[in-house]
């Protein structure tokens, strides 16, 4: 079997190549729907824009740290968020992990600093402060000092899927990768090759997607006029389909086999589509909240209970389609009489709408769009 040979072992390394023809249809797909979330993002009502930006940040703290099998209390993500953000906050459900990965995404997207060698150890040590030694080795707050492989499969059938290029090596892979990122104009391609390349490099022991993904947050945030937080989250798309992330590395870094080792074209489609995602799911999250607003700025004048605002809520939140009786009476814990004597009034507000074709005790109903 011939031995593997990786992207970095290319004598041309790291000059990346890709096919720009093909890509330019995905690169204004991607640059379209960025101006339309610019356009949201000036109109948008500032109490609105504050809650998507904390929910967006928020998915990529707790995606990011999914990504690699460590899942962060999400209440403690959202007390940390509203501790560095909102002034004289008063929260205190902190969590250190927490906490220390909201000040890197914070760093990464509010501070216009050039990137450095101090910036990415910090970023390291703040990942791994306080953890437990006796577990594994990780140099905390250091480049690493050994050689590093992505392996997985049984002891014994174990597969090689990466292996990074030797730490000898380190001190001058950082500094071209810095000296690039520093001088390179903010584009949609600079932030697809940052990724990538920092997780060629592989610097550290640990940490190093979720500190690829910070830089990656760092390029994104420098092609917006304003430094302010974005209304997209990439890793969470990213989170939600792992196999096709690992299959884009693998298909890049060395582990197929191709006729030129530099060529990225496959990355780039990945990623312009995963950014694509984000910004289309972000954009979707927005609408929802102006549509919900709107229609509650309708319903104003209207006396509802609690219960059926409960209702109205959870079906324009989308959690379910539609509603019934017994499930009206389920989600708000009244009786079945008081489910139907709601529903009804509901109906005479014409806030919500029979599902046509449905009846008797399977009749459905769904929110009155033209409300």
């Amino acid at each position: 079997m011939n031995k593997k040979v990786w992207i970095w072992q290319s004598e041309e390394y790291p000059d990346f190549v890709y096919d720009y023809k093909a890509l330019v249809p995905l690169i204004e797909k991607v640059s379209k729907k960025i101006g339309e979330l610019n356009v949201l993002n000036k109109i948008i009502e500032s109490d609105k824009l504050e809650k998507i930006t904390f929910n967006s940040l928020e998915e990529e703290i707790i995606s990011s740290s999914a990504i690699e099998g460590e899942f962060l209390d999400r209440e403690s993500v959202k007390s940390s968020i509203v501790n560095r953000l909102v002034p004289n906050s008063s929260d205190i459900h902190l969590d250190k992990k927490a906490s220390n990965y909201v000040d890197i995404l914070l760093d990464a997207n509010l501070n216009n600093t050039d990137l450095s060698v101090e910036r990415l150890l910090r970023w390291h040590y703040k990942l791994f402060e306080g953890y437990n030694a006796r577990l594994f080795k990780i140099d905390v707050g250091n480049f690493r000092s050994n050689f590093v492989q992505v392996v997985s499969g049984v002891v014994g059938k174990e597969k090689v899927f990466y292996e990074a290029p030797p730490p000898d090596r380190l001190s001058l892979e950082i500094e071209q990768f810095i000296n690039w990122f520093n001088k390179k104009e903010p584009t949609l391609l600079k932030a697809t090759i940052a990724h990538l390349w920092f997780v060629i490099i592989h610097p550290f022991d640990d940490g190093n997607g979720r500190i690829a993904r910070a830089v990656t947050e760092i390029a994104l945030s420098q092609m917006s006029e304003e430094k302010s937080l974005k209304l997209y989250s990439v890793s969470k798309v990213i989170n939600s389909n792992k196999k096709a992330y690992y299959q884009a590395l693998e298909a890049t870094t060395g582990y197929i086999n191709k006729d030129n080792l530099l060529d990225i074209t496959i990355w780039y489609e990945y990623f312009l589509n995963t950014i694509y995602s984000a910004i289309n799911e972000s954009i979707q999250t927005i609408d929802s909240v102006v549509y919900k607003a709107n229609f509650w700025d309708i319903l104003k004048d209207y006396q509802l209970n609690s219960r059926q605002i409960l209702a109205i809520n959870i079906l324009l939140d989308k959690q379910i389609n539609h509603i019934s009786t017994k499930n009206y009476a389920k989600i708000t814990k009244a009786s079945t009489a008081t489910a139907s004597r709601d529903i009804k009034k509901l109906l005479d507000f014409s806030i919500l709408k029979k599902v046509e074709g449905t009846k008797g005790r399977n009749i459905k109903y769904v929110i009155n769009s033209q409300k």
